[in-house]
C-alpha cells in the first residue's frame, strides 16, 4: 500500500512542479516579453513624459482644478483618482447624497440657462475615466479660453482635434482624453510665448 501511494504520488508532485514553473514563470515571463517587444508603451503603463519625468498615464484620469486646464469627471476612487481604491460610489439614482453632490457641482458650473453635461457632474463605475465626452469639452471652452487669454474659436479647434473617434466609426463613443488635450493646451502657451 505505502509503494503504491509513493508510485502514485511522484507523478503528482512531478506534475505540480511543472505545470508551477510553466504556468507560474514560463508563460508571465513570454507574455511580459512579447508586451515589452510589441507594445512597450501600453505595457509601461502608457505613462506621459515632460522633461525626463512621468506626468501621468493616458489610462488614469487625473484631477486637474486651475480654470486654465479642461477639467476630469469626477471621481469616486478613493479621494479621487486613487488607482489603489477603484470603484464607484453605490449611490442609487435615489440617493439624497447623490442628488445633493450632482445638485452642488452643476452650481459650481456656473452655467445659467446651459445644460450641463451628464459626465462633468457623475462619476464614471471605476472613478478613473480619463476620458470626457466632447460636449463635455465644448462647455469647458469659454472657462479655458479666458482663463489662458486665448481666442475661444481657438480652443475650439484645440477640442475638435482632440476628438477620439469610435474605433470603426461605430465601436465606442466619440471621447476625449483630458491629459492629452491639457498637454496640448500647455504647448499653445509655449508657441505663443516664444
Amino acid at each position: 500500500m505505502f509503494t503504491d501511494l509513493k508510485t502514485s504520488l511522484r507523478p503528482a508532485l512531478a506534475m505540480t512542479l511543472l505545470f508551477a514553473l510553466l504556468l507560474g514563470i514560463a508563460y508571465p515571463l513570454a507574455l511580459t516579453g512579447i508586451g515589452q517587444a510589441l507594445f512597450p508603451f501600453q505595457a509601461n503603463g502608457s505613462l506621459i513624459g515632460q522633461s525626463g519625468r512621468p506626468v501621468g498615464s493616458t489610462l488614469i484620469g487625473q484631477n486637474f482644478a486651475s480654470d486654465r486646464y479642461f477639467h476630469s469627471r469626477p471621481s469616486a476612487a478613493g479621494k479621487g483618482y486613487d488607482g489603489l481604491a477603484s470603484s464607484g460610489s453605490n449611490l442609487g439614482p435615489a440617493s439624497k447624497a447623490l442628488a445633493d453632490r450632482v445638485a452642488r457641482d452643476i452650481q459650481a458650473l456656473h452655467s445659467p440657462g446651459r445644460p450641463v453635461p451628464s459626465d462633468l457632474v457623475t462619476t464614471s463605475a471605476s472613478g478613473l475615466d480619463p476620458h470626457i465626452s466632447p460636449d463635455a469639452a465644448f462647455f469647458q471652452v469659454g472657462r479655458v479660453a479666458k482663463a489662458r487669454g486665448l481666442e475661444p474659436g481657438q480652443v475650439r479647434a484645440l477640442v475638435d482635434r482632440s476628438i477620439e473617434r469610435p474605433l470603426l466609426g461605430f465601436l465606442g463613443e466619440a471621447r476625449v482624453n483630458v491629459l492629452e488635450i491639457n498637454r496640448r493646451l500647455d504647448g499653445i502657451g509655449a508657441n505663443q510665448a516664444g
